[in-house]
């Protein structure tokens, strides 16, 4: 993937994730596949509200949806969040890196604040 088109899916899963509906969404259908109308009796609103995060969802590829007759189903994605599980790992990485730096020149500070404080 482009890293052009890779930043635009983590910016699409990112907005997903940042609705607590949607959120609340992911959470039921981590325990399987349910319908539309399951996943919005959950929820105080309207069913094309409720059907607005879910085309969200859809469209952040952390859904997918499928109609069974007169009923659609939706289930996570497998591997969904795949992509912003990683890049929040290498940004903890990034930010790990730095405060280890940060202490490191804090205790060299602390030292040398020792040092010449004695002589």
């Amino acid at each position: 993937m482009q890293l052009v088109s890779h930043m635009a899916y983590l910016d699409r899963v990112f907005h997903s994730l940042s609705d607590g509906t949607r959120r609340a969404v992911i959470a039921q259908l981590a325990g399987g596949p349910a319908s539309v109308g399951e996943l919005a009796r959950q929820h105080r609103m309207a069913l094309p509200s409720f059907m607005k995060h879910i085309h969200v969802l859809e469209e952040s590829e952390i859904v997918v949806s499928r109609k069974m007759g007169r009923v659609r189903m939706c289930q996570l994605r497998p591997g969904a969040l795949a992509a912003a599980q990683g890049w929040l790992e290498q940004e903890r990485r990034v930010w790990e890196t730095r405060l280890n730096q940060l202490d490191s020149f804090v205790e060299t500070l602390a030292e040398q604040d020792n040092t010449h404080g004695h002589e």
